[in-house]
């Protein structure tokens, strides 16, 4: 995982300190950790429920949907590879801080599954609670049909 330094010139009138990224940074650590593993439920736990998903489907439609751990969970054991999968992802991530406490993180991915390679474009937005951090949205294209079933 990178950190990129800027957002394309987005200024937020917060300017994070470097405890701030080394947090956010180390809170993007744990998480890599636990998808590369397989490890729903240690993703899951990372999360701000109730978690805010915003999507589009395959018909054009702009998708959003507000999920309970159960059903987050539910919809992430069947996304995560499982045990023994050949996985590999390098993502490059952005933060756009808006105080100590809320970052918005666009992230460009490449994951390889099984020699297959993808790359995804998203955007997360963690909250700082208790000096931990939580993603409590995730806003990211071509999952609506699913968060709709």
């Amino acid at each position: 995982m990178t950190f990129s330094t800027g957002a394309h010139g987005i200024t937020t009138g917060y300017t994070p300190t470097e405890e701030d990224l080394r947090s956010l940074g180390s809170w993007f650590a744990r998480y890599d950790e636990r998808a590369d593993a397989g490890e729903a439920e240690g993703m899951v736990d990372m999360g701000m429920f109730p978690m805010n998903l915003v999507s589009d489907d395959s018909a054009g439609n702009g998708v959003a949907a507000q999920w309970s751990r159960e059903q987050y969970l539910r919809m992430l054991t069947h996304q995560v590879p499982e045990e023994g999968t050949d996985l590999t992802t390098e993502s490059v991530r952005t933060p756009v801080f808006l105080s100590p406490q809320l970052a918005v993180v666009f992230t460009e991915a490449t994951m390889t599954v099984n020699g297959e390679t993808m790359k995804m474009h998203y955007a997360d937005v963690l909250v700082k609670s208790d000096g931990d951090w939580a993603y409590q949205t995730m806003v990211q294209g071509g999952w609506g049909d699913a968060m709709k079933g």
